[in-house]
């Protein structure tokens, strides 16, 4: 079975060695796993909460967007795109406020944390507190939500927001899911063996020590921050302590067990600082030199950046409006046409449970197809006007439906041209039962 993983940056700053370490390189690597499929985001919704400086959010997407794809990210395996390119994620974010518990809410740590040093400094409990900072974790449970992901891998002070998420969703799921889990409960996954890298200082590395080492900058600045590296005072020739070494710590994080065995040999030996350094540079470009070179490559292009994240915002959004007018509907947030042609369609046809539902947007018209039971077997892509798609449920109806199978999804095509797609399925025999049970809603009256 396929395994949705979902990841989200948050777009605030310039990726540095430790986020390549500890995130971006293991996302990676566990983005090619067959048997997963793969969500990664750049939330700069979630940014707009930490930093009120439009220039430093534009650039931050730009250069976030370059590290991920210049490391090695394929956007044609993985879903990647921005948070703020999916509308149906604020209008989830809504839908789960109305049902998120205001005392769940006050126990999230980000909040607990402002209202205490408020408290020792002797202000108001919510001096400086936005309701974007208060509501951080219903968008958070939004983002996991709307795509369902099973698995999502976090650093331990995110894992009370990924237990949010899961109570938020499943007391939707008790109010509106009417026996049907609307939906999935995911897991937090803690990456227990993956490298927390130290700075310059020995303190972990972080924009907020000022300690980091640049991910993409010259071949001679990463030459010089690795310089400025902390070390004891010992003198060439004298043993050092591997263990106690941050230089030897950085130099692990990218070597292979037989260079950490020769390098710790060699600083045993009492090989001088200076070239312990020279050693760890050396290491280290040849690690990001390719992807350096990508990256500057990338940022001179930005409107290739953008069609990138464009594709994977269609992609992501195939599953997120579909699923979001299931939900819509699940609330109670119905088009009053669809009674209509409900009841109008119960007179007529009573034999056929199937029935299209009509509706506008602001992409143009569609419609969905609901089975017997109100569940969602296509949405239609958007029309110039509801002659059109009402000409295509006609014709869906009376030809032979051509469908084709998609990943975890299909297609149905008129003229060679897909009209309509189904919601995501887990398995492929589900896609294909589905497909089935589209064939008999369709077929022909006896």
């Amino acid at each position: 079975m396929t395994t949705r993983i979902l990841t989200g940056i948050t777009t605030t700053g310039t990726p540095h060695l430790g986020n390549y370490a500890g995130a971006i390189r293991p996302a990676i690597v566990a983005s090619r796993d067959p048997q997963a499929d793969s969500f990664y985001f750049l939330a700069d919704y979630h940014a707009l909460i930490k930093c009120d400086d439009p220039a430093r959010i534009q650039r931050s997407r730009l250069e976030i967007a370059a590290t991920w794809l210049a490391c090695g990210l394929d956007a044609d395996k993985a879903t990647f795109y921005r948070q703020s390119d999916i509308p149906e994620i604020p209008e989830l974010t809504w839908l789960l406020t109305c049902v998120s518990a205001k005392g769940l809410l006050n126990r999230a740590h980000a909040y607990k944390a402002s209202v205490d040093k408020n408290v020792e400094a002797g202000e108001d409990p919510d001096a400086g507190v936005t309701m974007g900072l208060y509501s951080y974790p219903v968008l958070m449970a939004a983002d996991i939500l709307m795509f369902n992901a099973h698995k999502v891998p976090v650093g331990r002070d995110q894992i009370q927001h990924v237990e949010m998420a899961r109570d938020i969703g499943q007391r939707f799921n008790h109010l509106f899911g009417n026996g049907k889990e609307l939906f999935t409960l995911p897991e937090v996954v803690i990456e227990e063996d993956v490298a927390t890298l130290p700075g310059l200082d020995g303190r972990k590395m972080s924009k907020s020590y000022d300690n980091t080492i640049p991910l993409f900058g010259s071949a001679k600045q990463l030459k010089d921050a690795v310089a400025r590296i902390v070390t004891d005072s010992r003198a060439p020739g004298e043993p050092k302590d591997p263990d106690n070494s941050h230089l030897f710590t950085l130099y692990q994080a990218f070597s292979t067990h037989e260079q950490q065995a020769a390098f710790r040999a060699e600083l045993l030996g009492g090989l001088a600082w200076g070239e312990a350094k020279q050693r760890l540079f050396e290491l280290l470009d040849n690690e990001l030199g390719e992807a350096r070179e990508r990256y500057h490559a990338l940022i001179t292009r930005p409107a290739d950046l953008e069609d990138i994240l464009q594709a994977g915002a269609a992609k992501a959004r195939r599953i997120a409006t579909p699923f979001l007018g299931e939900l819509r509907e699940s609330v109670g947030l119905r088009s009053f046409r669809e009674q209509v042609q409900v009841a109008t369609e119960g007179k007529k046809k009573a034999a056929k449970a199937a029935r299209f539902v009509s509706f506008r947007e602001d992409e143009g018209f569609r419609f969905r197809l609901l089975d017997a039971a109100g569940e969602q077997l296509l949405l239609s892509i958007a029309f110039a006007d509801g002659k059109a798609a009402g000409q295509v449920t006609k014709r869906l109806q009376a030809e032979e439906l051509d469908l084709h199978a998609e990943l975890n999804a299909f297609s149905v095509r008129l003229d060679g041209e897909a009209v309509a797609y189904s919601p995501e399925f887990s398995t492929d025999a589900e896609r294909d039962a589905a497909m089935q049970r589209l064939r008999e809603a369709l077929a022909p009256q006896e």
